[in-house]
């Protein structure tokens, strides 16, 4: 896709710092870590959303984000990681990506990087999660 960076990067035309490149995706050190060794997964083809990705690319993608949380963990001696993914909202670039985070105990990393809240009693949350449920057995 022209002017995405990601595209970029999977083809060759802008640098970075790759990790691993195979047939599932691309991971590169992200260039404003959030602590060293925060990676950035992509998929080769460029989709906006997990919602784009094909079914059956699900296993080899996840996968590959699976090997590299043991990976980060491993080669930079981290307690463990965080990996994440935003969906348009916050997706600075508007290309799938997971983020794998090195984690340590004691890193000042605050649960999630957003506020919390809670709901106002047991009706309200059942009813979120009928919504959620509903769609879920939607067909789209």
């Amino acid at each position: 896709m022209a002017g995405c960076v990601f595209c970029g990067i999977v083809a060759g035309e802008v640098p970075a710092f790759r990790v691993v490149d195979e047939p599932d995706g691309v991971a590169f050190l992200d260039t404003r870590p959030v602590f060293k060794g925060h990676l950035l997964v992509v998929p080769r083809t460029h989709l906006v959303t997990l919602a784009d990705l094909p079914p059956e690319s699900l296993a080899g993608y996840f996968g590959l984000v699976r090997r590299l949380a043991i990976a980060v963990e491993a080669g930079l001696e981290a307690g463990g990681t965080f990996v994440a993914m935003n969906n348009k909202v916050s997706q600075s670039v508007p290309h799938l990506h997971t983020h794998v985070v090195p984690r340590t105990k004691g890193d000042g990393l605050r649960g999630f990087f957003w506020p919390r809240t809670r709901y106002a009693d047991d009706a309200e949350a059942a009813s979120y999660a009928d919504r959620i449920r509903t769609a879920l057995s939607t067909p789209t």
